[in-house]
C-alpha cells in the first residue's frame, strides 16, 4: 500500500546509501529453455527467504497466456508444517491501485465516466475546505497529481477487523484538509486519489468494489484466490505474517482501504489478471485502448520529467511505465509494487511481449520482489528469443574533479523532506557535503552543475523548477546482493529558508520541543500498536529555525508541511495542529488526535480497573519506577487490547499476538488500553 522505495522516504541518506553499494556484474549468459529459467528462479526465491528476510516468497510468470513458471519458497507457517502452495494467498498492498484504475478505465468504456471531468460530477458529496478540490479530475485520481494530501488511513489497518470505519468517515475527513498543490501541477504518491476511486466507481457501478472486482474481474478469469477483506473466504489461506512474536502469527492484516491498497490475491492470478494488458490480445477485461491509455507517461504532463534511468515514472495507477532495465532494451515495461505492514509484491507487464511475472512476499519488500522479477523476466526474453543477450550491469569509474564555479555555492543551504531536513554545505573546492545525520556523505563536482559520489555511482545536483522552488536531486545505480540492479531517480528534498519566529510563538514550540504525542483514536486492533506507530515525537529542525519534522511553523499552533516534492518523498503530508482542552494539550495530524505525554499519568501500583469511555479514546499510563519489574496480569473483553513499550518505545507485548495475558513490566516505557466504547479492562498485580 505504502511502497518502501528503499524504507527512505524519511531520509536522504538511506537513498544514496543504497544507491552506492557495490555493483555485482551480471552473467551475461542466460538460460535457453523455460526449465533453466525455472531453476534460477527458484534459487533467487530461496536467497530472498534465506537472506533478505521474507518468511515466504511466490512467484509466477506467465508468457502468451500460460503460466510457464510457478513456484514458492519459505514457509506457510513458523509454528506448523503445512506446506506452501499457489494456492495461499497475500495481501498485495498497492497493486490494488492497478484495479482499481481498470475498474475506473471499464466505467470509461461503457461511457459512464470521463477522465478529464471533475471528480464532483460523479461524487458531489466529495468537499474539501480548499476550493481547487473542484478542479481535480478523475485523472489525476489516478496519476497522483490531484494534490491531495496523502493518506487518510485513520483505523484502516487493522488485525482480523474488515471494519470498514476508514471508508466510511474518509469524506468527512477530506472536509476539513487542504491540498498541497495545485491539481495537476504534479504527481506525487497519493493513496487518497485511489480511495475517492473506489468511492466513485461504488457510486456509478452501483455495486460495492469487493462485488465490482468479483463480478467485472474474478468471474470472466476465474479467479478463485483474488479476494477483498469484506468477501467471505477461507482465511487459513492466506501466509502467516508475523510482528513482535517471530514465532506467533498476528491476526489476518485487513487494509480496508481496499482500492488503494487492500485485496488478496496469488501470483499466479495476478499474472492472469495481467494478461488484460497485453496488446493485440484477446481483451477479456479492456480493450487495446484502455490499456495503452493506462501506459502512457503521465508523470510527463506536470512539473518534474526526469530523463535517467528510474524507479519511477507514473502512468494511469502504474508506479512505472518506462522502467530501467528494460528501457535499455526498447522494451515497454509496466510495474507496480505493494507495501503493507506485512506483505509485499511487485508486479512486472511486458505488454507488447505478452509477458508478466508477479511475485509476492511475507516480510521483505515490494523492491526485492521487482528486482527478482525484472531478472527472471530478462532471462525469460533471452530464452524466448525477444532479445538476443543480456546487457551488464552499468558499472562506474571513480570522478574526476572539474573547477567549481561559484555560482555553486548559492546551493548552499537547508533542503526540507517529509519528516526530516538535510543540510548541504559546498566548499570552495568543490566538495559537497550533505547533512542528515552526525556523518556527512560527500560528493565531488564534476563539471555540468553535478556532484558525484566516490564511486561515481551516484549523482547529486540542484534543479531549480518551474514554481521557483530548488530542488535536491538524486540520480544513481546500485545493485542488491545476489539479485540484480536497481536505479533511481528522483527530487529528494526542497530547499527552504530559515523561518525566525517570534518570541511567543518561539516559546510556544520550545516548550514542546522532544515531547511525545501519544495516539488516543485507532482502534484496539489496528496494527499501529505493534509497530509503535502511534507515537510521535516533536522535533525542531537543528539550524533551521521554524521548522518541525519538515513543517513550517505558522503560529504558537500551527506547522503546515508546505513542502511541494514530485515524486514519492512529498508524499502523506500532515500538518501539525495542536490546542488545549481542560489544561490537556492535545496534537491533530491527518485525523489522528494525540495527548501530550505530560497528560499522561502513571499507572497505580494498586490494582485497577478501566472502562473505554464514549469517545472510544486509548488509555494511556507511564510505566513507573515503583511498577516496573512487576508481574501484570490484564483480564479483557473480545474487544479490547493492551501494549506494552520499553524506555526506548519499542512494542515488547501486544496482547492479540500473545498467548498469555500476563507479563513481568519493563522498565520505564508505556502501557496502552484500547477497545471499543464501553469496553471494561481488569488490572492487577501478581506475585
Amino acid at each position: 500500500m505504502i511502497r518502501k522505495w528503499f524504507k527512505a522516504s524519511m531520509s536522504i541518506l538511506l537513498v544514496i546509501t543504497m544507491i552506492v553499494m557495490p555493483i555485482r556484474p551480471q552473467e551475461a549468459s542466460a538460460a535457453s529453455t523455460y526449465d533453466e529459467v525455472a531453476k534460477q528462479a527458484q534459487s533467487t526465491a530461496d536467497i530472498l527467504t534465506a537472506v533478505y528476510g521474507a518468511t515466504s516468497v511466490q512467484y509466477a510468470l506467465i508468457c502468451d497466456n500460460e503460466i510457464v513458471i510457478s513456484g514458492q519458497s519459505g514457509t506457510y507457517a513458523k509454528d506448523n508444517n503445512t506446506a506452501l502452495t499457489k494456492e495461499h494467498m497475500y495481501g498485495i498492498g498497492s497493486i490494488s491501485k492497478v484495479f482499481t484504475t481498470a475498474a475506473v478505465m471499464q466505467l470509461v468504456e461503457a461511457g459512464k465516466v470521463k477522465l478529464n471531468t471533475p471528480v464532483v460530477k460523479y461524487l458531489p458529496e466529495f468537499k474539501m475546505a480548499d476550493k481547487r478540490y473542484k478542479d481535480i479530475t478523475v485523472r489525476m485520481l489516478l496519476n497522483h497529481s490531484s494534490g491531495l494530501m496523502g493518506s487518510t488511513f485513520g483505523n484502516a489497518m487493522l488485525l482480523g477487523d474488515n471494519d470498514t470505519l476508514c471508508m466510511d468517515t474518509l469524506l468527512d475527513g477530506l472536509k476539513n484538509q487542504r491540498l498541497k498543490a495545485d491539481p495537476g501541477e504534479y504527481s506525487v504518491y497519493c493513496n487518497d486519489g485511489f480511495s475517492l476511486a473506489q468511492l466513485l466507481v461504488e457510486k456509478v457501478s452501483g455495486v460495492s468494489f469487493s462485488e465490482y472486482v468479483n463480478q467485472y474481474f474474478s468471474k470472466p478469469l476465474k479467479l478463485v484466490n483474488t479476494m477483498t477483506p469484506l468477501d467471505d473466504f477461507d482465511r487459513e489461506k492466506l501466509v502467516k505474517t508475523y510482528l513482535t512474536d517471530p514465532n506467533k502469527p498476528t491476526p489476518v492484516e485487513n487494509v480496508n482501504a481496499i482500492g488503494a491498497g487492500g485485496i488478496y490475491s496469488t501470483a499466479e492470478e495476478l499474472c492472469q489478471f495481467a494478461s488484460s494488458f497485453f496488446y493485440e490480445d484477446e481483451d477479456t477485461l479492456l480493450t487495446d485502448a484502455s490499456a495503452k491509455a493506462m501506459a502512457k507517461s503521465e508523470y510527463k504532463l506536470g512539473m518534474w520529467n526526469p530523463e535517467a534511468d528510474s524507479l519511477l515514472s507514473y502512468g494511469l495507477g502504474w508506479d512505472s511505465v518506462d522502467t530501467y532495465p528494460f528501457s535499455a532494451y526498447g522494451i515497454k515495461a509496466l510495474v507496480k509494487g505493494g507495501d503493507t505492514s506485512l506483505y509485499h509484491g511487485s508486479l512486472i507487464v511486458l505488454p507488447e511481449k505478452g509477458m508478466a511475472m508477479a511475485v509476492l512476499l511475507s516480510g521483505g519488500s515490494s523492491v526485492y520482489g521487482q528486482v527478482f522479477a525484472q531478472e527472471v523476466l530478462l532471462k525469460a526474453l533471452l530464452a524466448k528469443g525477444e532479445i538476443t543477450e543480456i546487457k551488464a550491469n552499468k558499472t562506474f569509474t571513480s570522478p574526476v574533479k572539474t573547477e567549481m564555479p561559484k555560482s555553486e555555492l548559492e546551493n548552499e543551504g537547508y533542503y526540507v523532506l517529509r519528516g526530516g531536513v538535510v543540510k548541504a554545505e559546498i566548499n570552495e573546492t568543490g566538495v559537497l557535503s550533505l547533512y542528515s545525520g552526525t556523518e556527512p556523505q560527500k560528493f565531488i563536482y564534476c563539471g555540468e552543475d553535478k556532484f558525484y559520489s566516490e564511486d561515481g555511482s551516484a549523482m547529486v545536483s540542484f534543479v531549480q523548477e518551474s514554481n521557483d522552488n530548488t530542488y535536491l536531486y538524486v540520480e544513481g545505480y546500485g545493485s542488491l546482493p545476489y539479485l540484480g540492479q536497481v536505479a533511481q531517480a528522483s527530487y529528494q528534498a526542497q530547499k527552504v529558508a530559515q523561518n525566525p519566529l517570534p518570541k511567543k510563538v518561539k516559546a510556544a514550540w520550545d516548550k514542546r520541543e522532544g515531547k511525545l504525542y501519544l495516539m488516543l483514536n485507532e482502534k484496539y486492533d489496528s496494527v499501529y500498536y505493534p509497530l509503535s506507530a502511534g507515537m510521535t515525537r516533536i522535533e525542531l529542525a537543528e539550524g533551521l529555525e521554524g521548522y518541525c519534522s519538515g513543517a513550517k511553523i505558522t503560529d504558537e499552533n500551527t506547522a503546515k508541511m508546505l513542502i511541494q516534492i514530485p515524486g514519492v518523498l512529498g508524499r502523506d503530508l500532515m500538518d501539525f495542529i495542536f490546542n488545549t482542552k481542560s489544561k490537556i494539550e492535545y496534537m491533530n495530524a491527518a485525523g489522528g488526535l494525540y495527548i501530550n505525554e505530560d497528560a499522561v499519568k502513571a499507572m497505580s501500583t494498586k490494582n485497577f480497573n478501566i472502562t473505554i469511555g464514549n469517545d472510544g479514546y486509548a488509555k494511556w499510563y507511564k510505566i513507573g519506577s515503583k511498577s516496573e519489574g512487576k508481574k501484570l496480569k490484564v483480564t479483557l473483553p473480545k474487544n479490547a487490547s493492551f501494549t506494552v513499550y520499553d524506555e526506548k518505545l519499542t512494542c515488547t507485548y501486544y496482547s492479540l499476538t500473545a498467548d498469555q495475558t500476563s507479563l513481568t513490566l519493563p522498565k520505564g516505557g508505556y502501557i496502552v488500553f484500547a477497545g471499543d466504547k464501553g469496553a471494561k479492562v481488569t488490572v492487577s498485580y501478581q506475585k
